[in-house]
């Protein structure tokens, strides 16, 4: 028991006790929660919402499919999900409910209530049955979960036979070269920007760190086959600054 309770984990480059990482990263996220669809523009050059199109195309929603989008945040996946749909239903879980406030406050949000849940909820231990949902989907959002592989395995419970996972993070460039303009852009714009437009540069420092802290597309790859997924495989996005994984729970 001793030995789980002082485990450790990282938070950005900083060494932590794994019981400190959620609400830590819970304080991230609601410093910044206000601001941080205006930030993803921001940060990505608007190209955020290039990639978000790109996981719709791949995943190719049908009509009266369930999804659950974890660490939905504002509902930017969710939105997109419901529009390609046509007809379904979408719950929103986000372990911040300020960010989930914001998604609730958005336009859209109006116009699909009676098909949107909103949820507070850890993404290692999600509130809901076995083989509930058709589709789960977690954007930029799992390196912030304190152990990410009982996170695919709750995936992988909560879905159906025949349900897929799709996962879209950011990732490391394969090029040394592009990698190292990569980090010199990071490290010096994101955590300025973040100081001027949230007043917050820690956090935007902290979630730069949390980037290199994730692992690698083949790494994250294995991590999906050894929660049960199947025909498992990625496609990078913008040279692998942003990278796309999918499974399916045969």
């Amino acid at each position: 028991m001793s030995k789980t309770l002082n485990k450790e984990t990282h938070f950005g480059f900083e060494t932590i006790n794994e019981k400190e990482k959620a609400g830590r990263v819970q304080g991230v996220f609601n410093s910044v929660a206000s601001k941080y669809d205006v930030m993803n523009d921001v940060m990505s050059l608007g190209v955020h919402r290039i990639w978000k199109d790109m996981m719709m195309d791949w995943l190719a929603p049908r009509s009266d499919q369930k999804l659950l989008d974890v660490a939905g945040g504002t509902g930017d996946i969710a939105f997109r999900f419901l529009k390609r749909s046509g007809f379904g239903h979408a719950t929103v879980l986000d372990l911040t409910s300020s960010m989930l406030t914001e998604g609730q406050n958005r336009a859209e949000a109006e116009q699909m209530v009676n098909q949107i849940d909103w949820v507070v909820g850890d993404a290692m231990h999600l509130p809901f049955e076995d083989n509930v949902f058709d589709v789960y989907t977690i954007s930029f959002g799992i390196r912030n979960v304190t152990r990410p592989q009982e996170a695919l395995e709750e995936a992988y419970r909560v879905l159906k036979p025949g349900g897929r996972i799709m996962v879209l993070e950011f990732s490391q460039i394969p090029v040394p070269l592009g990698q190292w303009f990569y980090d010199r852009y990071s490290f010096n714009f994101i955590p300025k920007m973040g100081e001027i437009i949230t007043n917050d540069r820690h956090s935007y420092q902290y979630l730069v760190e949390s980037i290199r802290k994730f692992p690698d597309q083949e790494t994250f790859l294995g991590m999906i086959k050894s929660a049960g997924f199947e025909n498992a495989k990625y496609r990078n996005l913008s040279l692998g600054i942003a990278c796309l994984h999918s499974g399916w729970k045969i």
